[in-house]
């Protein structure tokens, strides 16, 4: 049951993450006020680090910055690991 709500997490943090970089890309490009660079970071360390990563290359946003091209590919790794950690003995008795 647990494997179930983090997949829908992961799955709605992701989105959000993407939609957010998309919405300071555009108010970029306005002109307009703009979504801190520690909000956009943490929108990927708390799980959205995949929509990041989209939104860095689908917006072609913060790809000069250097804590987004190796910081976020970074945080994905990190989680990738973690959620392998935690969820190995529950994803063996799937297989």
């Amino acid at each position: 049951m647990m494997v179930i709500y983090l997949i829908n997490y992961l799955v709605i943090i992701n989105i959000i993450a993407f939609i957010v970089y998309g919405i300071d890309k555009l108010k970029a490009k306005k002109g307009k006020w703009r979504i801190t660079e520690a909000t956009l970071l943490l929108l990927a360390i708390i799980g959205g680090s995949i929509g990041a990563w989209c939104g860095v290359k689908v917006w072609h946003h913060k790809t000069l910055h250097k804590k987004f091209r190796y910081g976020i590919p970074l945080i994905i790794v990190i989680q990738i690991a973690m959620i392998w950690y935690l969820l190995k003995d529950t994803l063996q008795s799937y297989i």
